[in-house]
């Protein structure tokens, strides 16, 4: 049996691709991308009223390995965790947790990034995962499905409850200053970030293969 069969055989029985194997092959996918997204919103630069973090590297690559469907799935169960007060988001437990912490400036974001992660998915399962020109094209379509929640809820949505929850801690996050506070501070680090993940992904691809959901 040449080398190449032989691994082929050891790729298929470590990540085999139907049955009850391949459920549980994903499950360990869902963990494991929740956990990157854990870690990855550790890795952060300070910044006011919304931390920089690693996560929309992480984002970006579950959704264009992982599918529309499991990408979903593992940004939902992510958010969930948090909803439930684990300290897996950005700053917490230190800047509160739970509800509190998701109603707070970043909340757009967070929604913004379970949105990417689906289309991101949704369009590479439709062939924008065959060249790393569409690849990237996608993940910037992604970047819009987490600025534009991200900066409407900064600007609007968190206005309208910023008084109520946090005392006016965050007043004078408007519409007059959308750029400065919602774009700015992470648009070129996320092209950065977003030009790593189209580099990444072809070697995370080979290791999903077959197991997107």
């Amino acid at each position: 049996m040449s080398a190449v069969n032989s691994a082929t055989l050891l790729h298929q029985a470590l990540w085999p691709r139907d049955g009850a194997a391949l459920w549980i092959k994903r499950a360990v996918l869902f963990a494991a991308g929740i956990a990157a997204l854990w870690i990855s919103a550790r890795v952060q630069i300070a910044s006011v009223p919304v931390p920089v973090t690693m996560q929309v590297l992480v984002v970006m690559v579950i959704g264009a390995a992982y599918g529309a469907r499991l990408g979903l799935a593992t940004l939902l169960g992510y958010l969930a965790l948090g909803a439930a007060g684990y300290p897996v988001f950005a700053g917490t437990p230190e800047k509160g947790i739970g509800w509190l912490y998701m109603l707070g400036p970043t909340g757009g974001y967070l929604l913004g990034f379970a949105l990417a992660a689906f289309v991101v998915g949704t369009l590479a399962e439709r062939g924008w995962d065959r060249s790393p020109l569409a690849m990237a094209g996608a993940m910037a379509i992604g970047l819009l499905c987490i600025y534009v929640p991200g900066v409407a809820w900064l600007c609007s949505g968190f206005g309208l409850l910023g008084g109520a929850l946090f005392e006016g801690a965050f007043a004078g996050f408007g519409w007059e200053n959308w750029y400065a506070y919602g774009v700015k501070t992470f648009i070129w680090v996320d092209a950065l970030k977003l030009t790593l993940a189209v580099m990444l992904f072809p070697a995370i691809w080979r290791l999903i293969g077959g197991s997107r959901g």
